[in-house]
């Protein structure tokens, strides 16, 4: 699951610069998803531990998790009300997206996890 965190926290980052840049710099939170991506890179190298994988990847899918709700409350009430073609609600739609199946393959991981360890 470190390589997933890490793999989704760089396709973040990348997402959060490149839309920075695409809507000319005029708004720094359009690195939001870059700082999620930052958090994720962090928690994978935390991962490395043995000892502190476990709760590295529960903070990960936490942090996934609030960023997936974070995204959907402001990109759902624009896309009700049309603006569903502006570049914000676009990368906010794509951020709810990857964080939702981050979240569901980190919820996998750890019921896999669990049954292994109980033996079954």
């Amino acid at each position: 699951m470190a390589s997933t965190t890490r793999l989704f926290g760089l396709i973040l980052i990348v997402m959060g610069v490149a839309s920075y840049v695409g809507t000319g710099r005029t708004s720094v939170t359009a690195l939001i998803p870059a700082i999620f991506g930052a958090i994720f890179v962090i928690c994978a190298l935390v991962a490395r531990t043995e000892s502190m994988r476990k709760h590295a990847m529960h903070v990960a899918v936490a942090v996934g998790l609030v960023g997936a709700l974070a995204s959907l409350v402001r990109a759902v009430p624009a896309v009700m009300a049309g603006d569903a073609a502006r570049p914000a609600v676009l990368v906010q739609l794509a951020m709810a997206v990857m964080l939702l199946f981050y979240v569901f393959l980190g919820v996998q991981s750890f019921i896999a996890a669990r049954k292994a360890r109980l033996g079954r």
